[in-house]
């Protein structure tokens, strides 16, 4: 539970941050001339583009070049559940229309899967999507033990189809003599 109160916790802050960002706005509104009115609604229309689609779009072009997994299993999450979003929106966009507060909602759930003292999308996949869609995860056909099963489920389905074809060819025995020597090997490093 301290997890989540955390989470709330921020959640709230940054609501609260928005919420007096948006009196600021409304102050500020009223006491300018109409071109700077149209100047700050513009800022406000760049806004969410920039948190929606440019820092994801930047993060996930980091997210290919660095080595690790768990930022790109974010960013493609992040992606899916943008595009599932904007499916949405296009099929109701007339009942969307006469809500006004829709695109801040949007705008906050975005925020939410996107910051990364969030990390919503990489929540979202681990905590949801994960339980219920396993895509090329069953193993069979060979036979092999419940741990050896486990093993090849970890993979990719390019690697796994390369260490079944390897083990055909050489056995069990000898994939873990590989992991056994690639172990020690970054054990030396």
């Amino acid at each position: 539970m301290g997890v989540i109160t955390v989470i709330a916790k921020r959640f709230d802050a940054l609501i609260g941050y928005v919420s007096i960002l948006i009196r600021i706005r409304k102050e500020c509104m009223k006491n300018v001339p109409l071109m700077s009115n149209i100047v700050l609604s513009a800022f406000g229309g760049m806004c969410r583009p920039g948190v929606m689609l440019l820092y994801p779009l930047y993060a996930s072009l980091r997210a290919i070049e660095s080595p690790t997994m768990l930022d790109d299993q974010q960013w493609l999450t992040y992606w899916i559940i943008y595009s599932f979003m904007t499916l949405f929106e296009m099929s109701v966009w007339r009942i969307l229309a006469w809500i006004p507060f829709w695109p801040y909602m949007k705008l906050l759930f975005c925020m939410w899967l996107v910051l990364p003292m969030f990390s919503g999308a990489a929540y979202i996949y681990s905590n949801m999507v994960r339980k219920y869609v396993k895509i090329g995860a069953y193993v069979g056909g060979k036979n092999y033990t419940e741990e050896q099963r486990k093993v090849l489920q970890m993979m990719s389905l390019d690697a796994r189809s390369s260490v079944q074809h390897y083990i055909d060819l050489y056995g069990w025995d000898a994939v873990e003599r590989a992991i056994k020597a690639a172990e020690r090997e970054t054990k030396r490093h």
